[in-house]
């Protein structure tokens, strides 16, 4: 089969034949239909996380797949063959971006009903981490007012969307070309980052989701109101400085959790959608992964055996 590795920290990942793995007791062989792309896989194959996610190489890249069961290790009873299901599996495995992948079947979650399997494949990391974020952090009240910076990203579509079911207002960084994207998702208001300092458009914000980091952590702090909450996902944020300024910070690390990714399974089997920003094949993977890596994706880049 094929799949997309790296090779070397630091170097762009390659399509390689690989043999077809097999299931081992417990585990599930499932013939992938598609794999969603994270910037924590530009991470691992950078080499920024090894202390966290060290890899052996070569290592097929990607956490996040939809497909079907094609084989049953043994042990396995609670799946059967064809089944459509999506999964992530273990960042220091990988094994998404390829033709098939053997995971454990304890971690499966069928697959929604409403959408196809390739945009299903999208929702796995980025709707999970954004019900963590909403639900379990934030534990987000109607009224409450929200700033989701990157909007049409993967995770702040899907925090748009889940802030709005929870009553919230809605205000959102995004570039001119996403502005009517991200109105749709359920954003009330829309700073446009290339020309407005979202400081002079918006204040007394009760809550931040900050996907950027950087910069952009520094200057929300200027727009929470006191006891107000800074949401920081691609680093841990300087606690210390909000404290001082009588605000709260927090890093959310998103932790796999079938439950939680059976909940926005349902979500999208009511309606709540997966934006894809584009659909390659596995031969043009390692151009999607650049083009990730570059960090304007509107939404999730999905790979296609």
């Amino acid at each position: 089969m094929k799949a997309l590795q790296f090779t070397a920290y630091g170097d762009t990942p390659v399509v390689n034949e690989i043999p077809v793995p097999v299931p081992g007791p417990g585990e599930v062989l499932v013939r992938i239909a598609a794999a969603a792309l994270n910037p924590l896989d530009v991470k691992i194959g950078g080499g920024y996380v090894q202390d966290f996610f060290p890899i052996t190489f070569p290592s097929t890249v990607g956490t996040d797949l939809a497909g079907t069961v094609q084989q049953l290790g043994p042990g396995v009873t609670d799946w059967h063959t064809d089944d459509a299901v999506i999964t992530r599996t273990d960042p220091t495995a990988g094994g998404a971006v390829a033709e098939y992948a053997v995971v454990p079947a304890a971690g499966l979650v069928r697959a929604p009903s409403r959408i196809p399997l390739g945009a299903a494949a999208g929702l796995v990391t980025s709707a999970a981490t954004a019900w963590q974020v909403v639900n379990e952090v934030a534990t987000l009240q109607a009224g409450q007012k929200v700033l989701v910076h990157a909007g049409a990203g993967g995770v702040g579509s899907w925090v748009i969307q889940l802030a709005r079911r929870a009553g919230a207002r809605v205000v959102t960084t995004a570039s001119p070309a996403a502005a009517e994207t991200v109105r749709k998702l359920g954003a009330e208001e829309i700073i446009d980052y290339t020309s407005v300092d979202f400081r002079d458009a918006v204040s007394d914000v009760d809550i931040v989701v900050d996907s950027v980091g950087g910069e952009i952590e520094v200057r929300s702090l200027d727009v929470l109101k006191p006891g107000g909450l800074l949401v920081s996902l691609p680093v841990p944020p300087d606690f210390e400085r909000a404290a001082a300024r009588g605000l709260r910070a927090v890093f959310v690390f998103h932790d796999s959790n079938t439950e939680r990714l059976a909940e926005v399974v349902a979500l999208a089997d009511e309606g709540l959608e997966v934006l894809v920003d584009r659909t390659v094949p596995l031969s043009n993977a390692a151009q999607a992964f650049g083009y990730l890596a570059r960090g304007h994706a509107k939404g999730k880049v999905i790979v296609q055996p």
